[in-house]
């Protein structure tokens, strides 16, 4: 078992986006929560659907496609921070990915949030993951 939650649900959902699945199983707790709640605020996902199975908590997270040939809406997922080396920015220095059209999630002294939204505040903090 891996100890980088964020690093198991980011693979989960690529996988599950590469096989043009509808949906994905990923363990929850509070990190995955608000990540999957942004991805969903975003218009990434469709759905998220929380319920305990074996005693674990779990997330049942629809993703969302385009069409008769489920072109998906989430075509890349990359983690940034990693356990073994953190990446840090400051709200001016915050990337911008595939020039605003993707988003990068940060988590910082407010909570996890976009980087609209942390540039907006004038808040920086630790760059967990792209999605685009």
């Amino acid at each position: 078992m891996t100890n980088d939650t964020i690093s198991t649900m980011i693979t989960l959902l690529r996988n599950t986006n590469t096989r043009r699945k509808t949906m994905a199983r990923i363990p929850a707790n509070n990190v995955t929560k608000s990540i999957v709640r942004i991805l969903l605020e975003e218009g990434f996902i469709k759905n998220i659907a929380e319920h305990r199975e074996n005693m674990r908590d779990l997330l049942d997270v629809t993703l969302k496609y385009q069409g008769k040939i489920k072109k998906p809406y989430m075509t890349a997922l990359k983690r940034i921070s990693k356990p073994g080396l953190r990446i840090y920015s400051g709200h001016k220095r915050i990337p911008k990915v595939l020039g605003g059209m993707g988003i990068v999630i940060l988590s910082t002294s407010d909570g996890l949030m976009t980087d609209r939204e942390a540039r907006k505040r004038k808040i920086g903090g630790e760059i967990l993951c792209y999605v685009w």
